[in-house]
């Protein structure tokens, strides 16, 4: 299968209403998008991640979540401590 490319690595959100209303939770993943972004080169090609947000997550900033998704994907990728 020479030629080919592998396919994009693409991640998808999971952001219930226990994490507040339709405002919080759409502001939620916009922010996770935008974290996310930055971060798909250090996944491998083709890779496909699920993010599932908690509760918490929707008084949490910009930085928390930039922290908790650092934290999340170096656990993932064989980094951290489970």
């Amino acid at each position: 299968m020479s030629g080919e490319e592998s396919p994009p690595t693409r991640a998808g959100f999971v952001v219930s209403k226990a994490v507040g209303g339709a405002v919080v939770r759409t502001a939620v993943k916009r922010k996770l998008r935008h974290l996310m972004r930055e971060r798909l080169a250090r996944l491998p090609e083709g890779s496909l991640v699920v993010v599932r947000a908690l509760p918490p997550a929707g008084d949490a900033d910009h930085a928390q979540l930039a922290r908790d998704l650092d934290a999340a994907l170096e656990r993932l990728l064989g980094g951290g401590a489970r």
